[in-house]
């Protein structure tokens, strides 16, 4: 079996969404002070590649820890959704037309090559691709198991579509990964592929970190 991994990395000052803290990672001990190691991090727990539970957006929705562990893996298509640019919209049409048979049971991962440019700037942080209602929408009555994009927000950053469309997919059974990365090696891999994606064993709380890989 061989892993590839889809995850983004977390270091001090790395990209996140704005709406958040910023990433900070210090020693809390040396080897050359202390003669031991210790990082001491402060981020929101929806910061690099992360799992969005219901509870997210969802007041009394299903909390993490609530949502079987098995649901996190699971077969995954990658979809292509390179080309849309700035503020591209992956409506309904556009996933019906590169999606041909049935998602059902299924992660579909969003491809929109985001994941590569991950970077401080306004044009990453702010004008990123998006899923649109009826995209999210489209998903859901296809019940697929889960959905994933390469940026902090499946949504965007807009509102009202950012609520929205993660209050269909989460109230219509689907959960979310955000922040992917999709290099050469996701995109030859046969499909369906094998998804592994657990979350961080975080109790009553809206989603965790997680390290996503596709096993092949």
């Amino acid at each position: 079996m061989r892993l590839i991994d889809l995850s983004q990395p977390l270091f001090d000052g790395c990209p996140n969404c704005p709406a958040h803290p910023p990433v900070k990672i210090h020693f809390g001990a040396t080897h050359e002070e202390h003669g031991w190691q210790l990082e001491m991090l402060t981020l929101a727990s929806h910061t690099g590649s992360h799992i969005d539970a219901p509870l997210h957006k969802l007041a009394g929705g299903a909390s993490l820890d609530q949502i079987p562990l098995d649901r996190f893996v699971g077969p995954a298509i990658i979809v292509d959704c390179l080309g849309l640019g700035p503020d591209g919209p992956i409506t309904a049409g556009h996933l019906a037309k590169r999606i041909l048979d049935s998602p059902k049971g299924l992660i579909v991962l969003l491809n929109t090559g985001w994941g590569l440019c991950r970077a401080n700037d306004d044009n990453w942080k702010f004008h990123s691709p998006f899923l649109t209602t009826d995209g999210a929408q489209w998903l859901v009555d296809q019940k697929i198991n889960g959905v994933g994009i390469d940026h902090y927000s499946i949504a965007g950053s807009r509102e009202p579509n950012n609520a929205r469309v993660h209050e269909i997919l989460l109230g219509g059974g689907a959960w979310v990964v955000e922040e992917l990365k999709f290099g050469p090696e996701a995109l030859a891999a046969p499909q369906p592929a094998t998804m592994w994606c657990l979350p961080v064993n975080f109790k009553n709380q809206s989603g965790a970190f997680c390290r996503p890989v596709l096993a092949i």
